[in-house]
């Protein structure tokens, strides 16, 4: 007895070393059974009910005194180049004033020291505006850097936007924050603002302490030898539940009220069809318009057309079916999802590349994703790789609902339309140097990749089959993971503050976990996991996201705790990851993945299928099944559909480590360099030298011709082309910068180039054309049908676009995108769009997208008319005014 209590003793310290052993660990963090710890921060799971944090924001430690701003007129990002912003060193004290700076040039702090805010700074900014009233005054408009026209009539007033609180980089809804308006009260043209800076009300805090405080036992319920994981799904059950508004349907997130398409839609996929299928049904069913199609709720430039993701309604709809086979629900989201997307196969389709137009899912922060210079008609002609992911599923989903619904000539037309994205995403998106899709293709009249890697994107055509098996796994193993997780978008884009760019969010690792366990790489679903524990624990919630650099939830613009997408990932890694839970029509699949660092025995019992109930043990780790038993009897790995009653389900994994060992391409954060600004001096393209750039690639008509050390380059056409610039760090730099704002070269025929003008309107100042002489309204009620003739000279193909205004709203948001169908000589050409341009900004005028059209010699009659399938997300107001039509040859 004596030496079983001595063994004891003597095992006592190796039992606790093995305890405290890390099942991950990082440079940056380490992930233990019961906590995870980041630097001198640790979050502990006290039970699988309670956990408490000691994390604080860096920002709120040491907020820095290098205070990083600009002044903006309108609240537009419109005072100094991308990359430039005034830089004040505040150096003592609590008051402090800068010089005055005149709008437009950057003041550059000549301090090399680092100091600290101190509490409560007051810090007085002074600018000049004396140029732009005088320019509005004599000219009637001032003319920004980026040779935007700010008219008089549209002058709204001056803001700062900066990094410190209560200055955001928030440009988009920086007009509606009065308390950073600029104001002149002695009229001699310095505006001035006091700020005060790093107050409490400032500080963003997360709790220290979780304690389960709701009943969670109607639910699956988790248990394994990982107290901290126990934890954190507990938790996020439990947030589940705070997310249900009293209407039964779900909320977005803790900041973010009501129903939004996507983030429904993506959370729905990852967990919620069976966790809540019917707040997940009358969630779906709130974004559905009194005409039974799907709402597209945000995006740029007015929504729909320019944003296009609102298919992955689709792919919700059906988990829901799968999960519950509700024939009921089926066939009401079949009529839908058929009548939205016919409307999105006759505007955004494009006929040359097979592929759809529209900004990438989720991602529909402009300046975040896109280069300053594309405007929201051009980012609805970028063709996105995690959007084309969206409509292939949604047309593919189409295609088995009506197979379900007993319809095969539907399923057979849907599941061609499917298998034609498929092919163009990998015909036009795949990059086979990086490994990789691209992010999509961008540009004007001739597109081209953007090789940065898009996760999301990268993760769906995993998931969804878009990528053939060795494709999957070559695309898993090579794209590139940060420190922190795989961020939006990589590289990221320089001087852009984090958000979408230079950010992770969680719910996008858990589809990528989800990618990792499709093509059975332990290494890529470990790191996804540790990538999602990590911020739930020391956060003690499911953020919104938090900094690719330092995985800090203070630095992003926006943020929200109780995210619902975000707690759906973490519900997923269990359901969906672990026990590998697949629903189809008839059966409900097993195919779990437990990384070899999380081996052990596991439980999930209460969990619902359709009639049954099912208590499931899962042992050992990898992802080949030994053995399977239902109701201890041997079975094949899923349970038939048709189950009633109370089940146990027992599976042994067989441990495949070697298959698994797959590497994964982890490394540091990185940010690519800066576009450069070209313009065209007589026959020759130049620009200003871009830091840290080697080289420069020539892109002539979407196509790669030179690359070159200096900074011009002389071009002698006769005929059109279509020059880009991208700066690369070296000569073999595989993704370089965005690519400079395409400069058009005519040639040498001015027969080519039609410009008329369109002046059916008298024009009173606040609406006058952009040549001041008038234009045309349209409108659901005025000018449905504009007839155009037109006498072409020469024959060919010619790009067609119009000058317009929309001032129904921001360029970022609301639902009054102007929507017109082109036919040249009653044959449909093409979808232009008017996107939003500012609210009330009619002054304000712009390029529609291009639609290019085959013409002969000879009359012809261009005609923009008002289809029914060009309704936008609003219904009733559909409105631009048009004040010229330009018509540019481009080739035979």
């Amino acid at each position: 007895m004596m030496k079983k209590i001595l063994t004891l003793i003597f095992l006592a310290p190796a039992l606790a070393a093995v305890a405290q052993k890390p099942f991950y660990s990082s440079p940056d963090f380490s992930i233990y059974p019961n906590k995870v710890v980041q630097g001198k921060f640790t979050a502990s799971a006290i039970s699988s009910t309670e956990m408490k944090s000691n994390y604080q924001s860096p920002k709120n430690l040491y907020p820095s005194a290098d205070i990083r701003f600009k002044f903006s007129i309108n609240g537009r990002d419109n005072e100094l180049p991308p990359g430039v912003m005034h830089h004040f060193t505040i150096t003592s004290g609590t008051d402090a004033s800068t010089p005055i700076i005149q709008f437009g040039k950057a003041l550059h702090d000549t301090s090399s020291r680092k100091f600290r805010l101190a509490p409560g700074t007051r810090l007085l900014l002074r600018v000049d505006m004396r140029e732009v009233m005088k320019s509005l005054e004599e000219k009637g408009y001032y003319e920004a850097l980026n040779g935007d026209r700010i008219y008089r009539s549209d002058y709204k007033g001056v803001f700062v936007a900066g990094s410190t609180a209560p200055m955001s980089w928030d440009f988009d809804n920086l007009a509606t924050h009065k308390e950073l308006e600029l104001t002149d009260d002695n009229g001699d043209g310095i505006y001035e603002i006091l700020l005060t800076l790093n107050t409490k009300k400032d500080e963003k805090v997360t709790d220290t302490l979780w304690k389960l405080s709701r009943n969670i036992s109607a639910y699956p319920q988790y248990s394994s030898p990982f107290p901290i994981s126990d934890a954190i799904y507990n938790m996020s059950l439990e947030e589940m539940l705070k997310a249900i508004e009293p209407d039964s349907t779900f909320r977005t997130g803790k900041e973010w009220g009501g129903v939004w398409t996507r983030d429904i839609s993506y959370s729905i996929i990852l967990s919620m069809a069976f966790m809540q299928p019917q707040v997940a049904k009358y969630s779906l069913l709130r974004k559905v318009n009194a005409k039974k199609k799907i709402i597209q709720d945000t995006g740029t430039g007015g929504a729909w057309p320019v944003s296009t993701d609102r298919l992955i309604w689709a792919t919700a709809a059906w988990d829901i079916y799968l999960a519950t086979g509700d024939k009921d629900w089926l066939q009401q989201a079949y009529l839908i999802v058929k009548t939205s997307l016919e409307d999105d196969h006759e505007v955004i389709f494009d006929p040359q590349t097979g592929l759809v137009k529209g900004e990438s899912s989720f991602l529909d922060w402009r300046d975040q994703t896109y280069p300053k210079w594309m405007q929201p008609a051009d980012i609805f002609e970028s063709e996105c790789l995690g959007t084309n992911a969206v409509h292939f599923r949604a047309n593919q989903v189409l295609s088995q609902m009506a197979a379900s619904l007993g319809k095969p000539s539907e399923a057979k037309k849907y599941g061609e339309i499917a298998d034609g994205i498929k092919k163009a995403i990998n015909q036009y998106l795949w990059v086979p140097t990086q490994g990789y899709y691209a992010q999509y293709l961008y540009g004007r009249n001739y597109k081209m990749q953007s090789p940065r890697a898009e996760a999301l994107g990268e993760a769906l055509c995993v998931i969804f089959g878009i990528a053939d098996k060795q494709r999957a796994k070559t695309l898993v193993q090579r794209t590139p993971v940060t420190p922190f997780g795989i961020t939006c978008i990589y590289p990221q884009i320089p001087n852009i503050p984090p958000y979408h760019n230079n950010a992770i969010w969680p719910f996008v690792q858990s589809y990528w976990m989800w990618a990792g366990a499709e093509t059975g790489n332990d290494k890529s679903v470990l790191e996804s996991m540790a990538d999602i524990y990590r911020p739930a624990a020391l956060f003690l919630t499911n953020k919104e996201n938090f900094e690719a650099d330092n995985g800090d939830f203070n630095g992003t613009v926006i943020n929200s705790s109780i995210m619902l997408w975000s707690l759906s990932g973490n519900i997923s890694l269990v359901q969906r990851i672990l026990f590998g839970l697949r629903p189809e029509e008839t059966q409900l699949r097993f195919e779990p993945v437990v990384p070899k660092a999380m081996a052990g025995n596991r439980s999930l019992k209460n969990l619902k299928y359709r009639n049954a109930e099912l208590d499931i043990d899962l042992t050992g780790y990898g992802n080949k099944i030994k053995s399977f038993l239902l109701d201890g009897k041997p079975h094949q790995a899923f349970i038939p559909a048709t189950l009633t009653g109370k089940h146990k389900i027992k599976i042994i994994l067989v441990p495949n480590a070697t298959d698994m060992e797959q590497p994964i391409n982890k490394v540091a954060n990185s940010t690519s360099l800066n576009q450069p600004y070209v313009t065209l001096v007589e026959n020759e393209l130049r620009w200003a030298p871009v830091k840290g750039a080697a080289k420069y690639a020539i892109w002539k008509n979407g196509k790669l011709v030179e690359t070159i050390t200096n900074t011009s380059f002389s071009i002698n056409e006769n005929s059109y082309a279509s020059y880009s610039v991208v700066a690369l760090k070296a000569e073999n730099d595989p993704i370089g910068s965005f690519a400079s704002e395409p400069i058009e070269i005519n040639g040498i025929s001015s027969k080519r180039v039609y410009q008329l003008e369109l002046f059916a309107a008298p024009a009173p100042y606040n609406y006058q054309g952009a040549n001041g002489t008038g234009f045309v309204e349209i409108s659901t009620t005025e000018n449905s049908v504009i007839n155009i003739p037109v006498r072409v000279v020469e024959p060919g193909t010619y790009a067609i676009n119009f000058r317009y205004s929309n001032g129904n709203g921001p360029g970022n948001t609301e639902n009054k995108c102007a929507v017109r169908t082109l036919f040249v000589d009653d044959q449909k050409a093409g979808t232009i769009v008017f996107p939003q341009r500012g609210v009330n900004e009619w002054a304000n005028w712009g390029k529609s997208n291009s639609v290019l059209v085959k013409i002969n010699e000879g009359q012809h009659t261009f005609s923009l008319r008002y289809e029914p399938y060009d309704e936008n997300m609003n219904g009733k107001v559909n409105q631009a005014m048009l004040d010229q039509i330009t018509l540019t040859w481009i080739g035979n």
